[in-house]
């Protein structure tokens, strides 16, 4: 199993959520918003810059902000 950061995955492709950096200040509200272990997650499109970008996750979509989303490690779904 080989752990990514959210933000090396390109739009279109999923991957399921391992962990949140556990020094992460932004941990319980990541977790609030549905990015628990075990959630796939799908990339929808990125900002031209590619900050902020969208994920599809329980059914909403969702804009994460890549400083946040550094410290969510995913396994990319094959």
């Amino acid at each position: 199993m080989i752990l990514i950061s959210l933000n090396d995955l390109k739009p279109g492709e999923k991957a399921i959520v391992k962990q949140i950096a556990s020094d992460s200040e932004d941990i319980n509200y990541l977790q609030e918003l549905g990015l628990l272990e075990g959630t796939e997650i799908k990339i929808i499109k990125r900002a031209p810059f590619g900050d902020p970008f969208e994920i599809d996750l329980r059914g909403y979509r969702l804009s994460l902000r890549r400083e946040k989303a550094q410290s969510i490690m995913v396994e990319k779904v094959v």
